[in-house]
């Protein structure tokens, strides 16, 4: 029970961060494949820095631990700089695709520690069966939300 609630925490502060942030999907995405990509390569020196830290002891719950916080570090990072919303509805969106697309890359780490089942379960076994289709379909979005931001213009009248 302590595990679905510390997941839906996550899946709601990754949705609230990115909410509040208003940071565009394209920004925020692409810091979750920045950390995807960077996730394999750390794994083993992370893992042991979290195990240096007392907190979890040695085992797959360091792993997975090092491992989610690769991949969300460089998003968290770009919650605080770079392209934002201007609607409600685009934040909203937005928001929800970048919960979507880190819980497709987080299953990995997640399903090494954790069986869940019932209503969860069902969930999380839908997401990991379509996580391929998720994450494809997740970087072209990124891609196409990143190319259609634009900088803010300033205007070329001086206030008085």
């Amino acid at each position: 029970m302590v595990v679905i609630v510390i997941l839906f925490a996550l899946v709601v502060a990754l949705f609230l961060g990115a909410f509040f942030s208003k940071r565009r999907l394209g920004v925020l995405g692409l810091g979750l494949t920045a950390g995807a990509v960077i996730s394999p390569l750390w794994s083993e020196n992370a893992g042991f820095v979290v195990s240096l830290t007392g907190l979890v002891d040695e085992g797959p719950l360091v792993n997975a631990i090092a491992v989610s916080a690769l991949i969300l570090i460089p998003a968290v990072l770009f919650m605080f700089h770079g392209y934002t919303y201007k609607s409600i509805v685009g934040r909203l969106v937005g928001s929800l695709i970048f919960t979507l697309f880190a819980a497709a890359l987080l299953v990995g780490p997640i399903g090494s520690i954790v069986t869940l089942t019932g209503p969860v379960g069902d969930a999380y076994q839908w997401v990991t069966s379509n996580r391929d289709y998720i994450i494809s379909a997740g970087v072209i979005v990124i891609i196409v939300d990143f190319l259609f931001a634009r900088t803010v213009q300033k205007s070329d009248k001086k206030h008085r």
